[in-house]
C-alpha cells in the first residue's frame, strides 16, 4: 500500500484539498496522513463553509464520507509518524500551501507538523509537491519557490488548463488533482489528457 501525506494550510482555495483526499479515498492501495494547519481550518470554514475542529477530527466533516484508510495527525503533534524519515511514505502534497509555508519550507524551519514532514520528504530525498495559490507573485515568493525547486521540490501552482474545455468548477479542479497525483504516478482518468 501506497503511503502519501497530505498537508492543507491556510492559502485561499483549500477546495483543491478537498478534491483530492475525495480522490484518493477512492483508491483502496493509498493510506493518506492527513494534517491541516489552523489557518487552513480557518480558510476552510471561510470559503467552503466547511467546519473542521482540529482537536476532534472527523474525515466526514471535511470530505462527507468516512475512510480507514484516511489517518489524522493535529499540526502540533511532533512525534506523529510523519514527523520522522524512518516513517516510509512516497512524499507530501501541500495543498493549498501558503506562501509562509513555503517561506518556513525553504529555511528548513519546522513550527508545525506540516513544516517538519516536509523538510523529512526533503531530507529523505522523497517527493514533495507544493501547490500555491497566490497572486500576484512577489520576489520574495519567487526567490522561496526557486530556492525549493532547485533541491528537487515539485512546485505546481493551482493554475487549471483549458485545453481540455472544462465545463465547470469540477473540471478545473480535477485538472489541478490530475497534475498533482501525475507526480506520484497515480491515474485518476479525471480529465481527457491532451490528444489522448
Amino acid at each position: 500500500m501506497k503511503r502519501l501525506i497530505v498537508g492543507i494550510t491556510g492559502a485561499s482555495a483549500g477546495i483543491y484539498g478537498v478534491r483530492l483526499l475525495q480522490i484518493l479515498t477512492q483508491h483502496e492501495d493509498i493510506e493518506v496522513h492527513l494534517t491541516i494547519s489552523a489557518s487552513g481550518a480557518r480558510a476552510l470554514s471561510e470559503e467552503l463553509q466547511i467546519e473542521v475542529d482540529l482537536a476532534n477530527f472527523e474525515l466526514t466533516s471535511l470530505i462527507g464520507v468516512s475512510s480507514p484508510r484516511v489517518v489524522y495527525h493535529h499540526e502540533s503533534d511532533i512525534a506523529a509518524p510523519i514527523a520522522s524519515g524512518s516513517f516510509r511514505t512516497e512524499g507530501m502534497i501541500v495543498v493549498p500551501c501558503s506562501m509562509g509555508s513555503i517561506a518556513a519550507i525553504a529555511a528548513g524551519m519546522s513550527r508545525n507538523l506540516i513544516q517538519r514532514a516536509a523538510d523529512v520528504c526533503i531530507k529523505e530525498k522523497r517527493k514533495l509537491v507544493l501547490v500555491p495559490r497566490e497572486t500576484p507573485l512577489s520576489p520574495i515568493h519567487l526567490e522561496n519557490m526557486l530556492k525549493l525547486s532547485q533541491i528537487g521540490v515539485c512546485v505546481l501552482p493551482a493554475m487549471p488548463g483549458f485545453y481540455h474545455f472544462p465545463k465547470n468548477v469540477d473540471d478545473l479542479l480535477n485538472f489541478v488533482v490530475t497534475k498533482i497525483l501525475d507526480q506520484f504516478g497515480i491515474d485518476t482518468k479525471l480529465i481527457q489528457r491532451w490528444k489522448e
